[in-house]
């Protein structure tokens, strides 16, 4: 198994990137993973469209990393899948000598209605497991605000040890902006027993309109304060991006220095926001 880090005491950093769907994406892509490669992160996690559709695209740019000497983490998720079909892909990894997973439930496609043979993340880890041993490091999601979709907080937490309890290594959060919320998450699942390290998810902030839409979509909060003074700005894109930096430079700040056990960057598959704010940090 990797990512050991002397079972994690020290903090992991790390970057997420999306297959691109075009040449010119994939160009884009190829110049943004090279600027930050040069960070030497721990690994570099790639998604995986819903109900697999960015399958092909994501083996691809996994591979690349690979081959490029860096650690890849393809995403994997369930719903919409059979088991031999997440079995084949596994074997693929293996075959590529992949060591690190981040299994997900992730999103049934626009139109279909069968959800799969495995319905939940944590079948999905228990799947991996049976499968392959101790092959992969397994990253699991977890969310500090909770998932959109959760009967309540509690319920949430209790699946959330669920994936635990089957075998996943580490936890990667949902990007978030209050850092009480994240503090507060990983005391409640420590009181239930889970002691595996969260990672807190951090998302640059580039855009407020695409912030505003991403936060939509998937629940994460934007403190009022913070969205009041991104309105203030108008269509002022240089001061959205000053004061963007400045926000999430002091949230990576108090968070390492809280003793969070690492930073994973949305990067959006753009270098630029990371990088400022990886250097601020010094962590170069």
């Amino acid at each position: 198994m990797v990512l050991d880090k002397d079972t994690m005491g020290a903090q992991v950093l790390s970057f997420e990137f999306f297959p691109p769907a075009t040449s010119e994406g994939r160009t884009k892509w190829m110049s943004t993973y090279q600027q930050l490669r040069q960070f030497k992160p721990e690994f570099f996690s790639v998604t995986y469209g819903a109900g697999g559709s960015t399958r092909d695209r994501t083996y691809e740019l996994v591979s690349t990393i690979q081959k490029e000497g860096d650690r890849a983490a393809p995403h994997l998720s369930c719903v919409g899948s059979t088991q031999e079909s997440i079995r084949a892909i596994l074997d693929e990894y293996r075959q590529q000598n992949i060591r690190h997973i981040v299994a997900l439930r992730g999103d049934l496609p626009s139109g279909m209605a069968d959800p799969g043979e495995l319905r939940y993340a944590s079948e999905l880890v228990e799947f991996i497991r049976k499968e392959t041993g101790d092959w992969f490091h397994i990253e699991v999601a977890a969310y500090p605000e909770y998932h959109p979709q959760a009967q309540s907080a509690q319920k949430d937490l209790l699946h959330f040890k669920e994936k635990v309890n089957a075998g996943a290594n580490t936890a990667i959060t949902q990007y978030f902006y209050n850092i009480d919320a994240y503090w507060s998450f990983c005391d409640s699942a420590a009181s239930l027993g889970v002691n595996i390290p969260i990672i807190p998810g951090i998302m640059p902030i580039s855009s407020f309109s695409k912030l505003c839409r991403f936060s939509d979509a998937c629940g994460a909060e934007i403190p009022r304060w913070i969205r009041k003074k991104m309105e203030s700005f108008g269509d002022d894109a240089v001061s959205i991006r000053a004061f963007g930096l400045d926000v999430v430079t002091h949230l990576c700040d108090q968070l390492l220095t809280g003793g969070a056990p690492g930073l994973h960057f949305y990067t959006l598959n753009q270098a630029s926001l990371t990088s400022v704010i990886w250097q601020r940090l010094g962590l170069s």
